[in-house]
């Protein structure tokens, strides 16, 4: 009798499962002293907390937001359930620079209407608008000169 044997695979089981499996170990994580809840650093995590929800790594959607190449804006990656098994084909980067308020509409109006990782929709747009208050400019404060 010949069993037909499956690979499995990260993309092919189950995100709970994957969970279970690299919750407590993984070259992601950040463990402290007194800190109860380890960081994560790994990609398309919008709170850098180790935690199910916000994981990069286990789901098939998944959403990431960092700073655009030129410094200007922000851009959003997306990672597809299509092809969970093709790295490079399953991501998508959408860049925004039409300005803070209308970005943040923009970006709120892409996860919302296509129904994508509704739980993450508020965590992206703290996320990008914490991008944007990054790249603005510093005050500059008038010295007094004396004589």
């Amino acid at each position: 009798i010949v069993v037909n044997r499956k690979r499995l695979d990260m993309a092919t089981t189950s995100p709970h499962l994957n969970w279970l499996i690299i919750r407590n170990n993984n070259s992601f994580l950040l463990k402290k002293r007194d800190v109860k809840k380890p960081f994560s650093t790994e990609a398309n995590n919008l709170t850098n907390v180790s935690s199910f929800r916000y994981s990069g790594l286990v789901h098939k959607k998944t959403v990431g937001v960092v700073p655009a190449a030129d410094k200007k804006g922000f851009s959003v990656v997306l990672k597809k359930g299509k092809n969970a098994q093709r790295p490079a084909k399953n991501t998508v980067r959408v860049t925004f620079k039409a300005g803070p308020r209308r970005s943040l509409k923009k970006l709120k109006n892409l996860l919302t209407g296509a129904k994508y990782r509704k739980d993450l929709t508020q965590a992206a747009l703290r996320r990008a608008s914490a991008v944007l208050a990054s790249q603005k400019a510093a005050p500059v404060k008038n010295v007094k000169k004396t004589e």
